[in-house]
């Protein structure tokens, strides 16, 4: 692709790139915003540092892009501001550190998330993308094969095995909020891009089961297809910086927050664009099979 009005730089050889000379507080041009959106489809997240965005210019950044969530289907969102999920690890005992795409478990997952670097540590507290659509061009072709058959059920219940441990008691009560409403969603394991048509690996830690096999050969399945995900030629590493912002193309993608920093503060936060209902390699749709998440696929307006 040629973009006429953006500066860009690969971060990585699959995935990821830089948009220099830009700020995001400003009003950018329709033309600006489909060479973003452009970006976005073809390195999968961008990155742009040195930005001076609070949270009404972060929400008014992302309606470029389409309709906006609320914070999330469960958890509570930023006070005065319903479409913020704020994420400051010192006071919160969630922690992302495991592959996923955002909010599977819902039968419209987002489009994009948008996420801003309020407070990070001096070492440590990186992400990492994954590039699901090289890695589903990974796969031999039996492999691929099988793949464009199976359907997985995502949801945001914990695994009984995982849940049985002991944990400490600000995890379980984070657990119980996010779980206060049970959903379950039936999505293909091979999801066709809307825009681009790419075929990518849809699946992640909210997968539970695959449709028709046992949990232990689901598990066996699943294991074999996220390892092609996790390739290192298929990921990109990145070292925030205070300001930064990242968009990620939550339809093609997987991430994981690495939990390394101890009990250093690392504060962001996170806006998600409406997505559309995943469509397989057979042209049919996702099905929900628990919960409603109309809610949380509204639009809603800015806080003043």
């Amino acid at each position: 692709m040629t973009y006429q009005h953006l500066e860009i730089k690969p971060v990585a050889g699959r995935i990821g790139a830089k948009i220099l000379e830009i700020d995001l507080s400003t009003n950018l041009t329709d033309e600006i915003i489909s060479e973003i959106r452009q970006a976005l489809i073809q390195y999968k997240v961008i990155f742009f540092r040195n930005q001076n965005l609070d949270a009404n210019g972060q929400v008014a950044f992302a309606r470029r892009f389409g309709e906006i969530t609320t914070a999330h289907p469960t958890v509570p969102s930023l006070a005065g501001h319903p479409e913020v999920l704020d994420l400051n690890y010192g006071k919160t005992a969630s922690r992302a550190n495991n592959w996923h795409t955002d909010v599977t478990f819902v039968d419209r997952p987002p489009l994009g998330s948008i996420l801003r670097a309020l407070v990070i540590p001096p070492y440590g507290g990186d992400t990492i993308w994954a590039n699901s659509v090289t890695a589903y061009q990974d796969l031999p072709d039996d492999l691929r094969h099988l793949a464009n058959e199976l359907w997985a059920v995502h949801s945001n219940a914990y695994d009984y095995a995982e849940a049985a441990v002991n944990l400490p008691e600000d995890v379980k009560a984070y657990r119980a909020i996010f779980t206060s409403t049970l959903y379950e969603t039936l999505h293909p394991v091979v999801r066709v891009h809307p825009e681009s048509g790419e075929r990518g690996l849809f699946i992640g830690g909210f997968v539970r089961q695959i449709r028709g096999l046992s949990p232990t050969e689901s598990a066996d399945i699943i294991r074999l297809l996220q390892s092609y995900v996790t390739r290192p030629e298929n990921t990109v590493r990145w070292r925030w910086q205070f300001g930064d912002v990242a968009f990620w193309d939550n339809r093609a993608t997987q991430h994981y927050a690495v939990a390394d920093y101890g009990n250093q503060p690392r504060h962001v936060q996170r806006v998600t664009i409406v997505g559309d209902i995943p469509v397989g390699v057979n042209g049919q749709q996702s099905q929900a099979v628990k919960g409603d998440a109309s809610a949380y696929n509204k639009r809603v307006a800015v806080a003043v």
